[in-house]
């Protein structure tokens, strides 16, 4: 078994997830007590929640980026990084460290065009669903179209995602705005809505069309190389 680094807390409520998720792939797939080799750095939340706010994002790859490296350092073979907004540093992370690190929208494209879906709605924080970063690698890697919410729902699933689900808080009422949101998607033409934050999957596991769950996809890819044989 290969020994995965993780970078984590950006939220820990997700973290947490990450931990299980992996340790219960480990053993469904190996059985008996089997459980993950698995590193886990994690960051406190508050100053790198003020640095994406203020837009410092070179600040916030050098941060990771040390993050990455202690890993390495104590034995992480391969990384992931447990936010989807965090990857919009993902090139700063890679060039600090000579260990793989597994994409989360990679997974999810890969998923995606497994699945034969071409047209498909994004949930995130603005900076996921607002700037290019992550659109445009499912676009050009993957050949997907992407559709996003209008403004104010854009604001409302940011708002939900930082005032809520990063504080371990579920409302209904954010719930039954979020499954509006993905029904709006799915009257635009998504054959699918990928939640594309790590805590969304917290609030909502059904809505008018399939949803693709980031933080699950990308476990499984994570567990799915600490178990390949050879090197990669």
């Amino acid at each position: 078994m290969r020994r995965i680094g993780l970078i984590g807390g950006m939220s820990w409520e997700s973290s947490a997830e990450y931990y299980r998720q992996i340790n219960e792939g480990v053993r469904e797939s190996l059985g008996g007590l089997h459980s993950a080799e698995i590193l886990l750095r994690s960051v406190d939340f508050e100053p790198i929640e003020r640095l994406q706010h203020a837009g410092e994002w070179e600040a916030l790859g050098r941060r990771l980026a040390e993050a990455a490296w202690d890993l390495e350092r104590g034995g992480a073979q391969g990384l992931l990084l447990c936010t989807n907004t965090m990857h919009k540093v993902a090139e700063a992370i890679s060039e600090a460290v000579s260990i793989p690190l597994l994409h989360i929208a990679d997974a999810t494209g890969e998923r995606l065009c497994a699945d034969g879906v071409r047209k498909v709605g994004l949930l995130g924080t603005a900076f996921t669903m607002e700037e290019p970063f992550y659109r445009r690698r499912l676009q050009e890697r993957f050949g997907l179209e992407i559709l996003i919410p209008e403004a104010l729902e854009r604001r409302t699933v940011h708002r939900v995602i930082y005032d809520e689900l990063c504080l371990g808080v579920t409302r209904e009422e954010s719930r039954k705005a979020y499954e509006a949101i993905v029904s709006g998607l799915a009257d635009r033409g998504a054959e699918a809505v990928i939640l594309g934050c790590t805590e969304i999957a917290l609030l909502i596991q059904e809505g008018a069309v399939p949803l693709y769950d980031t933080t699950a996809i990308h476990v499984r890819k994570g567990v799915e190389w600490m178990l390949a044989d050879g090197e990669e």
